[in-house]
């Protein structure tokens, strides 16, 4: 298993959850590219985006049902400031994880991340492992136990 997936393992282990990393030949990158992978609706996805605030620069972590695209305008009422997507270096230097395979856990932001209230819909979904080329199963409850994340509408 390669490092990150093996780290993602670890914490998942840690945490006592009998949940297992899955690493694919095949890309898992997007929600499209999982999803045809593993076998389950794009919904089912559960993407880690990381965006930056503006004045303060702070790491902000959204997890959102991978058919939907986030409505900015909702995160920002959430946390209270504007907000901007950062590059890939910020996401790296932040998360310890490339873009593409940054899992919902394994780092720890000032505010805890906002969860899309779709991905609550599902008895199971998939969430990235640590590479473009891994994922674990588990459930909303999970999600929310592991990450102690907030529900909240922030579709588009």
């Amino acid at each position: 298993m390669k490092n990150s997936s093996q780290r993602i393992q670890d914490i998942l282990n840690q945490q006592g959850l009998d949940l297992k990393v899955i690493e694919f030949k095949e890309l898992t990158r997007t929600s499209q590219e999982a999803a045809t992978a593993i076998g389950c609706e794009v919904g089912q996805i559960a993407k880690t985006l990381i965006f930056k605030t503006k004045i303060t620069e702070r790491p902000i972590c959204i997890i959102v049902s991978g058919k939907n695209r986030v409505d900015e305008k909702k995160i920002v009422y959430y946390i209270g400031e504007e907000i901007e997507k950062p590059d890939a270096e910020f996401v790296l230097q932040h998360t310890g994880f490339a873009i593409g395979g940054v899992p919902p856990i394994g780092y720890q932001f000032d505010l805890k991340p906002l969860i899309d209230e779709d991905l609550m819909a599902y008895p199971e979904i998939w969430a990235a492992a640590g590479t473009p080329h891994s994922v674990f199963r588990l459930t909303p409850e999970d999600l929310l136990k592991m990450t102690e994340g907030q529900i909240v509408n922030i579709r588009k």
